[in-house]
């Protein structure tokens, strides 16, 4: 596996995307670069900077109630939702903030909230926040429990995205496959890179990355 290189978001050089290119397998597909997202999210600087970055692409949107925060996107929704608020984004919750919060996953994959924390979905209108789209898998059980408790979907938000919607909910990126041109996500059983006999760099997930 290749050392890291980075990408510095244009707009704000505190937003860094590192990468390595391989042979990666994540929960949904094979891939051929591992993106690091760790220090966005656990980093105050780099966080900041996602957060505050991401909620300029949503200056113009009427209502946002709640963040949904997925693979431990939360501080990072924290600075978004704070600069949403200072700049006048409108919530309806009764005390005109934002709820900032994260799914819990089931046995079976599936998204679910409890019932002390349904009234932050229900009802609402819900911007997703997530580190990275590729296949759109976990968007689209993100969608599904959001509907399911009621609330409305009004838009995803994520650092990097090969994707601009899914399921008619726009998507929002700070990095996108221009920065990257030759990004590709592959199926379980059709990936080319296991066909031609690429050995697996590493196991990554949302947490990290396990090398093999």
């Amino acid at each position: 596996m290749q050392g890291y290189k980075k990408l510095e978001y244009s707009r704000n050089t505190d937003v860094i995307l590192r990468y390595t290119k391989g042979h990666f397998i994540t929960p949904h597909s094979h891939v051929n670069y591992y993106l690091d997202m760790c220090d966005t999210k656990a980093r105050m600087k780099e966080a900041r900077a996602a957060g505050e970055s991401l909620a300029e692409l949503y200056l113009a949107t009427d209502v946002i109630d709640t963040i949904l925060c997925l693979d431990g996107m939360e501080v990072v929704g924290s600075y978004l939702a704070n600069k949403l608020t200072e700049s006048g984004v409108i919530s309806m919750n009764s005390h005109k903030t934002m709820y900032i919060t994260g799914p819990e996953v089931n046995v079976s994959g599936q998204m679910m909230f409890r019932e002390n924390t349904q009234h932050m979905v229900s009802g609402k209108k819900v911007l997703i926040l997530t580190d990275s789209v590729t296949t759109g898998g976990a968007l689209k059980t993100a969608l599904e429990s959001i509907r399911f408790y009621k609330g409305e979907p009004v838009g995803v938000a994520a650092v990097f995205s090969i994707a601009t919607q899914i399921e008619n909910v726009p998507i929002r990126s700070l990095f996108s496959s221009r920065d990257l041109s030759d990004y590709a996500s592959y199926s379980h059983d059709s990936c080319p890179l296991c066909r031609d006999g690429v050995a697996v760099d590493a196991i990554c997930n949302g947490f990290g990355i396990s090398t093999m």
